[in-house]
């Protein structure tokens, strides 16, 4: 099982905001803790983080979970002082309703309250209606625009006032676990490979902008710039164990049955194999998803780095996601550490990527 150091180091990654292109609280924080063991850890201009073990080592692999989480944006403060947003990545703008806002103001954070119509305003056609972003402000306390002005500017970003929370059956809930649990696995696995390293220099990445990633975001500067021979991407995926939820076409990975591997789509074979012979040797429970297409994960930037990179995909089960309540199980993030350390401690100078 995780550590009470790991998990302490977990929450405060959780709890520290950082949306899509302002990342760099959250990247500090997972630079700290990557320091007390790696031997090089570094940043780029991108705002992606990299730890290093076994620096001489070879061939290299890179482990990626991206470290941005869905956020709002200022993009109007009216005369009244109210604050008006848009969305960092893709939101369902009924989770925002009467949530409250945790900005990253110039002198430090700012709340504010979102707004909305009261229903005994409304007509009752309105009621009926999804509320769109348009429909929405967020109340600081300000009575005017200078007011506001004086501790929010246009293009301040914020997230959802909300903190991890522990559930029974070793489960935590949070707003940020898409992706901050990828962050954290991909270094909780380089930890356990420094103390027990194989053949291969592994650099875990805390990528950025990935919600946002058209272009492939941070994980693209990353895999060209760390040049990894097979990359494992860590990311979260639909839990199928709740309500309303089509299992003939998501398949069936309940929280607590383990990391789900993606088959098909950009996924090496190879470095599938490599992760599901490892499971198999290693007792770690494991259930697979079928991705004809794109992935919507860093996988589908890094695969395509410089000459090709093989690559992995490694999902975590996560209930409601993109909302304050994201949930997963612990025992999860542990069995994907443990699969993904010892997949690395597979992969030797001799092992062949080619082989279809």
């Amino acid at each position: 099982m995780l550590t009470p150091s790991a998990v302490a180091f977990l929450k405060r990654l959780l709890d520290t905001p950082g949306p899509s292109g302002y990342e760099a609280a959250a990247a500090k924080v997972w630079r700290d803790e990557a320091a007390t063991f790696a031997a090089e850890v570094t940043a780029d201009v991108h705002g992606n983080s990299m730890a290093v073990v076994n620096p001489g080592g070879s061939p290299t692999i890179m482990l990626a979970g991206h470290i941005d989480e869905i956020g709002v944006i200022v993009t109007y403060i009216d005369d009244e002082g109210y604050v008006h947003i848009g969305p960092i990545g893709g939101w369902d703008p009924q989770v925002l309703v009467a949530q409250r806002i945790r900005f990253l103001g110039r002198g430090g954070e700012v709340t504010g309250a979102v707004g909305k119509k009261p229903i005994h305003l409304m007509k009752p056609d309105d009621r009926e209606k999804a509320s769109k972003m348009t429909d929405l402000w967020v109340d600081i306390g300000a009575t005017t625009r200078a007011e506001a002005e004086a501790v929010l500017a246009i293009g301040d970003a914020g997230v959802i006032d909300q903190r991890t929370v522990d559930f029974p059956n070793n489960r935590i809930v949070s707003r940020s676990i898409d992706d901050r649990i990828g962050a954290f696995v991909v270094l909780e696995a380089l930890r356990r490979y420094a103390a027990d390293p194989g053949e291969a220099r592994v650099v875990a990445v805390a990528t950025t902008q990935e919600e946002i990633a058209y272009m492939g975001g941070g994980a693209r500067v990353a895999g060209e710039r760390v040049n990894p021979t097979m990359a494992i991407v860590v990311d979260v995926t639909f839990a199928t164990d709740h309500p309303g939820v089509e299992k003939k076409e998501l398949g069936h990975s309940p929280l607590g049955s383990g990391p789900v591997l993606t088959r098909g789509s950009v996924i090496s074979p190879v470095a599938f194999r490599i992760l599901r012979d490892t499971a198999e040797s290693l007792h770690v429970p494991f259930t697979l998803h079928g991705q004809g297409r794109a992935t919507s994960t860093d996988a589908d930037a890094i695969h395509l780095a410089r000459h090709g990179v093989a690559t992995a995909l490694v999902s975590v089960p996560n209930r409601y996601m993109h909302s304050p309540n994201e949930m997963v199980s612990l025992v999860d993030l542990d069995y994907a550490a443990t699969l993904i350390a010892g997949a690395c401690r597979a992969v030797t100078a001799a092992t062949d990527f080619t082989a279809r």
